[in-house]
């Protein structure tokens, strides 16, 4: 099986600009360029499922070349419904080198700056030397500008797709890409591209999209509660990573195998068989944890993330470490209390209780644990030496409701 018929039995191939390229993909050598704009200061998820055919393709002979966009960033791509908050220069250059680490970290690839070309084209040169081959019927034709039409679309995210072009036609000029990857939302911006080589230089440049990747609901995946999926292990740790896979949809976790691992296509069907034979085992799900934070942070970062995740199910706190209870509880605001604070007021002042009434009732029930003993002495008073690695107590009400002391 070649590398194109790989793509497709993964799903990663949705719009392709020439039959041809089958056989130029699989017979490897072509440099291509895949590309993002710094709009934060960390790859996400997403980010991350469209990464990863550039080392598919590498693995298969190809060269290629990550573009993180100053110069884009700061113009912004025509949302669906909406024109993007413009961010300041300095924040631009903050993100692009972070994410340039961040991209030559994981991936190891070459990464550029279309910032370093754009910005030395004048007004008039941009007109004359760019604009004059775009026909502004061609660009109201491409869906992304078609759907703006109705609400309003300002003439900077109008010229977004220019400057996309005029990216693949430099880099095709200076460091002979000929063919751009990018998710199916940027499929008018890669044929642009294509089209402004041909007129331009004569040129014949070719490009492929992929499906963007998302929950059985047709919402992008890669998000949970409304936070963002990080790649950086300081805004997502790989414990919460963990909790994200884990909790993948059943109709749907074979797909983010094919798209986020490298497991082959035996390994990926004998996983899907047993799956369906035994569901509850979430077998999927536990290999795609484990193969995404293993790629992205290592073996040793999913077993912490895996050890957290079985001592919070036991209730075996004091197995845990005061880093491995941040990340565990990274979600829960740190309460502060007093030494020898009756166990009946904290639970109050935490929020676990709405009165002492409540909170004796919760006590004297066995509702309650401290680092996951069941305390039930109503005279009971947080100490420091509750504290784990001296900085935590971890108190819990029935069987979800938690709350982080830190004693003072």
């Amino acid at each position: 099986m070649g590398i194109y018929e790989e793509l497709e039995w993964r799903g990663l191939i949705k719009d392709v600009s020439d039959p041809s390229l089958r056989d130029k993909l699989n017979a490897g050598g072509m440099t291509f360029y895949i590309g993002t704009d710094p709009t934060g200061d960390s790859l996400h998820i997403g980010h991350f499922s469209s990464f990863l055919i550039s080392k598919r393709l590498a693995d298969a002979g190809h060269h290629p070349i990550l573009l993180v966009g100053g110069a884009t960033g700061l113009i912004g791509d025509p949302k669906p419904n909406s024109e993007r908050p413009m961010i300041t220069y300095e924040e631009v250059a903050h993100n692009f080198e972070c994410l340039k680490k961040q991209a030559q970290d994981i991936f190891g690839f070459e990464v550029v700056n279309n910032y370093d070309w754009i910005k030395n084209i004048n007004t008039i040169d941009f007109l004359r030397d760019y604009g004059k081959y775009f026909n502004v019927t061609y660009m109201l034709n491409k869906d992304i500008i078609k759907r703006r039409l109705d609400d309003g679309i300002s003439f900077t995210e109008f010229s977004y797709m220019i400057l996309q072009a005029l990216d693949f036609v430099h880099l095709n000029e200076t460091h002979g890409v000929t063919l751009e990857v990018a998710g199916q939302d940027q499929w008018g911006n890669i044929t642009s591209g294509i089209e402004l080589a041909r007129r331009k230089n004569g040129t014949e440049l070719y490009g492929f999209t992929m499906p963007l990747l998302t929950k059985s609901d047709g919402t992008k995946f890669g998000k949970t509660n409304g936070k963002a999926i990080w790649l950086d292990k300081t805004k997502t740790s790989p414990y919460e990573m963990y909790q994200f896979f884990i909790n993948s949809e059943d109709e749907k976790v074979i797909d983010y195998l094919k798209f986020l691992t490298f497991l082959s296509r035996e390994e990926i069907e004998k996983i899907e068989e047993e799956q369906k034979a035994c569901p509850e085992k979430r077998i999927a799900q536990q290999t795609l944890a484990h193969e995404v934070i293993k790629f992205l942070h290592g073996e040793e970062a999913y077993q912490q993330a895996l050890k957290i995740s079985k001592a919070l199910f036991a209730g075996d706190i004091k197995s845990l470490t005061a880093e491995e209870i941040k990340m565990g509880f990274n979600d829960l605001p740190l309460n502060e209390v007093a030494g020898n604070t009756l166990l009946v007021d904290a639970l109050i002042s935490a929020g676990l209780a709405k009165s002492k009434r409540e909170s004796r009732e919760f006590i004297t029930n066995g509702a309650v644990t401290i680092n996951g003993d069941k305390v039930t002495d109503l005279a009971y008073t947080i100490k420091s030496s509750d504290a784990i690695g001296n900085e935590f107590v971890v108190v819990r009400r029935g069987k979800k409701l938690y709350a982080l002391l830190q004693v003072k």
